[in-house]
């Protein structure tokens, strides 16, 4: 997802095409990682110093359903990022700066095929961890010495 096409799914659906709407599109398009709404909304009050964690909310869930942004939940709290394509794939996320990678095999086949009497509709399978920039200190050092 890029930022021109976000906008036009916004116009295409209908909804106002607005300054702080357009400024979110723009932190999901530049951080290219899962944010919190709390750090959305700290890089949009320089801006919009009357801006609230509620109109923020109410717009990343806008976002998420009109398929612009995508969300998942880890240590307790709802992240979001730009909505990365239509074809099946997963993440490997790391959790100290919110970067991801694809993962373009999928494990569902190997844990589970194709189960009897149920059908799979979707799915999402995330690994947690941390990046080579942001790997703690102390598990590099035990790796290397390995």
């Amino acid at each position: 997802m890029r930022m021109k096409q976000a906008l036009d799914i916004l116009k295409s659906k209908g909804y106002k095409y607005t300054g702080k709407r357009e400024r979110l599109v723009q932190i999901f398009d530049r951080e290219n990682r899962y944010l919190t709404a709390k750090e959305v909304l700290a890089q949009m009050q320089g801006e919009y110093p009357g801006l609230s964690v509620d109109t923020v909310y109410r717009n990343l869930s806008l976002f998420e359903r009109l398929g612009i942004i995508e969300g998942t939940e880890w240590e307790g709290e709802r992240r979001y990022r730009f909505h990365c394509g239509d074809h099946h794939h997963h993440h490997l996320i790391c959790k100290e700066c919110g970067r991801t990678r694809q993962l373009n095999l999928c494990p569902m086949n190997a844990i589970l095929g194709e189960p009897d009497d149920f059908i799979i509709t979707e799915h999402k399978f995330e690994i947690y961890g941390y990046c080579q920039e942001c790997e703690p200190a102390s598990e590099k050092a035990d790796r290397i010495r390995q």
